[in-house]
């Protein structure tokens, strides 16, 4: 039995405090994989699938970008403030976690409403520039329009999910997306194929599925369990609080909302070299991307509370140890994955689409595009620690020399150099993640050593 009760983050061992925070977290990443490619498994065998199912698992694959974004926006105030609500608890100050709370629940609702104006009424040029196709348009718009009218319920659930798990409530964080990913999953057969619905039924099912996780996160939040509440006080907008969520939180909004634009480039350079084909595959790649980086996200969600609270208590040691814990996890389960997928490609993408073609290009492109993906646990634990510590500039920097400096010019300057353009494209990735966990942790061994030694006079002189 699985009890809804709070870690202690300032004592204790610490690896069984990650432990018993991450196994939660990390769970929680992976079944919330569910929500969008529960859809894409049972719309990639849409009858008859080599039609039918792989037009309209592409179709669905060029609105990722735009899911993307809508997640984006919660992980702002989200991975923005949860660390800063945390650091504040463990400088003794619980009402300032309250008012950060409450602050960034009001951004949140005002920002579901600007995002469901914008995508409800620009849907269709927004995905035609995302690489929806004359072939793949009309699936996209029918599950694109219904997905949208669920952004509230979107930023609810990842956006006020977070303060859950930054209390240390880690098992009830996890069952707010063990709650709506299973409904999903019994949800879309029924509307998909039963009902007849297709795309439209998976978007309905994953909207109707977010609702009720909603429902249960602001349950939890106005009961008695949890320490810090939701008053009508705090929701009142304070720049003085938003103003550092936001600034810290632009790092993973970065990382998420670049995801667009990123494949912007990916699937328009994919569709001129490869076709439609290419961004099929390209569907594929992501999901098998996603499935490597989540279990990451979990572990680095679940070391969050344990080096903000101990940051904000001034406790260095507990720090530097919760980080060499999670940066040994994220290592080796990224090599452990990176292995399997090298080895087992097929497996992986057997598991969205079974077309024999989309099967055998997929099987190679794989291979290229994750081949830097072993070392890319020392990238997240050195990132996603400088989120922790409340280090806005430095996270906001590497988000951007990833994605926006080095992997987006790969995608166009590669294939000047090599005869098979679409090789060239899917090369860009590995490339950029080599270059980017080269910098990350130069700047992360230099700036967390002078972190903790400051840390560590400030304990000696008792200040807080």
């Amino acid at each position: 039995m699985i009890l809804d009760k709070r870690a202690d983050l300032g004592h204790g061992d610490v690896k069984k405090l990650l432990f018993s925070l991450s196994v939660p977290t990390i769970t929680s990443q992976i079944v919330n994989m569910l929500y969008n490619l529960v859809d894409r498994v049972f719309i990639g065998h849409m009858q008859p699938a080599e039609t039918v199912g792989k037009l309209a698992l592409t179709g669905v694959g060029v609105c990722l970008p735009i899911i993307m974004v809508i997640s984006a926006f919660a992980s702002l105030m989200a991975i923005g403030g949860a660390p800063r609500a945390s650091i504040a608890e463990g400088a003794g100050e619980s009402e300032k976690s309250e008012r950060i709370m409450g602050n960034c629940l009001t951004m949140l609702l005002i920002t579901a409403l600007v995002l469901t104006v914008l995508f409800e009424s620009f849907a269709e040029p927004l995905l035609l520039m995302f690489g929806a196709s004359e072939n793949t348009i009309g699936y996209a718009l029918d599950y694109m329009r219904i997905y949208a009218l669920g952004t509230i319920f979107v930023q609810l659930t990842l956006g006020m999910n977070a303060y859950i798990t930054a209390q240390g409530f880690a098992t009830v964080s996890m069952k707010t997306v063990l709650i709506g990913a299973l409904l999903n999953t019994a949800l879309d057969p029924l509307f998909i194929f039963v009902l007849g619905l297709g795309v439209r039924g998976a978007a309905l099912a994953t909207v109707i599925s977010q609702a009720v996780s909603a429902v249960w996160v602001m349950t939890f939040l106005t009961g008695k369990k949890t320490r810090w509440h939701l008053k009508r006080e705090n929701l009142r907008v304070d720049a003085k609080i938003v103003l550092p969520c936001i600034a810290l939180g632009l790092s993973p909004f970065v990382m998420q909302s670049t995801e667009s634009l990123i494949a912007i480039c990916f699937n328009s350079s994919l569709l001129r070299y490869g076709g439609d084909m290419a961004v099929g595959t390209m569907t594929v790649l992501t999901s098998i991307m996603q499935f490597s980086n989540m279990p990451l996200q979990g572990l680095t969600q679940g070391a969050q509370p344990i080096v903000s609270y101990n940051f904000g208590a001034k406790n260095a040691q507990r720090v530097r140890d919760a980080y060499f814990c999670l940066l040994r996890a994220c290592f080796t389960y990224s090599m452990a994955i990176w292995l399997l997928v090298e080895l087992f490609p097929r497996a992986f993408i057997l598991i969205f689409n079974n077309d024999p073609a989309l099967v055998e290009y997929a099987a190679w492109a794989v291979r290229i595009y994750m081949g830097c993906s072993g070392i890319f646990g020392i990238q997240i634990a050195c990132q996603q620690t400088f989120v922790a510590l409340g280090n806005a500039k430095t996270s906001l920097f590497l988000a951007v020399w990833r994605k926006i400096i080095l992997l987006i010019p790969l995608i166009y300057i590669l294939p000047h150099f090599f005869a098979d353009k679409a090789f060239a494209v899917f090369l860009a990735e590995p490339v950029a993640d080599f270059g980017a966990v080269a910098l990350t942790s130069f700047t992360f061994y230099r700036q967390f050593r002078r972190s903790m030694h400051e840390l560590e006079g400030a304990e000696a002189t008792g200040e807080r």
